[in-house]
């Protein structure tokens, strides 16, 4: 029975090592930061909605950011959708697995999939690699199938030709973007802080509602310990 606890507690660590391989860089994401969320919204729409869904996120939970209907409407519905509507493309199974070879996944809640960091890692790990269908690669995915949707704005990168090790490798600037490596690094930081958003729109808001409900508690709770002690006065004296 021994032997097969330390099996198995070899298998798990041997198994948590392969998914740490790559070090995941801190996302430092701010949910109370809703410029933040809606810079990050706006990156959203724009880069990632043509391809990749949200279908459990509606255009006016963005409401919940600071935005009114008027400015949803004006800078971040795209056709003929309606306010109310969940954030769709129009690219259809068939065409999305002729051209990627699978459906791109929805990215409803991929930040409580994935993960801030990893989000926020691989979206600053893409590099040129000649040998891809794309002709990009990932270090935290490697033979990832999505093409680096931000080159323009990051630069192109390219692994150090020292580094055989993809899974280890540095990356180096081969072509500069519209922003630096710190302006790139914010416009990302941006971005996932809006994916963890719209994977629990609530969460903000139930966590305030969760420090005034404990302040109440704790109200009630010397009220309680005030009274217990008057009433039991005389019955202890």
């Amino acid at each position: 029975m021994r032997n097969i606890f330390y099996l198995t507690l070899l298998i798990t660590n041997l198994a948590c090592s392969a998914d740490t391989v790559v070090k995941l860089d801190d996302a430092n994401i701010d949910l109370n930061d809703g410029l933040s969320i809606q810079r990050g919204a706006r990156t959203y729409i724009n880069y990632c909605l043509g391809c990749h869904q949200a279908s459990y996120m509606r255009f006016n939970r963005l409401g919940d950011i600071g935005l009114s209907k008027e400015q949803i409407k004006e800078h971040l519905i795209l056709g003929q959708q309606k306010i109310g509507s969940p954030m769709l493309n129009n690219m259809s199974k068939e065409d999305a697995e002729s051209w990627f070879g699978v459906l791109p996944p929805d990215l409803s809640v991929i930040a409580r999939s994935r993960g801030a960091d990893w989000l926020y890692t691989y979206l600053r790990s893409f590099y040129r690699d000649s040998k891809t269908a794309t002709g990009w690669n990932n270090l935290l995915f490697p033979n990832v199938g999505m093409p680096h949707i931000l080159w323009e704005i990051q630069g192109v990168l390219t692994l150090k030709a020292s580094d055989l090790d993809e899974t280890r490798g540095e990356l180096a600037v081969i072509s500069k973007g519209h922003l630096n490596k710190i302006e790139y690094d914010g416009f990302v930081r941006d971005l996932v802080n809006y994916l963890v958003f719209m994977g629990e729109p609530a969460r903000t808001l139930r966590v305030r509602i969760g420090i005034v409900i404990l302040f109440a508690l704790s109200i009630f709770l010397v009220l309680a310990w005030i009274l217990k002690k008057e009433y039991w006065k005389d019955v202890t004296h």
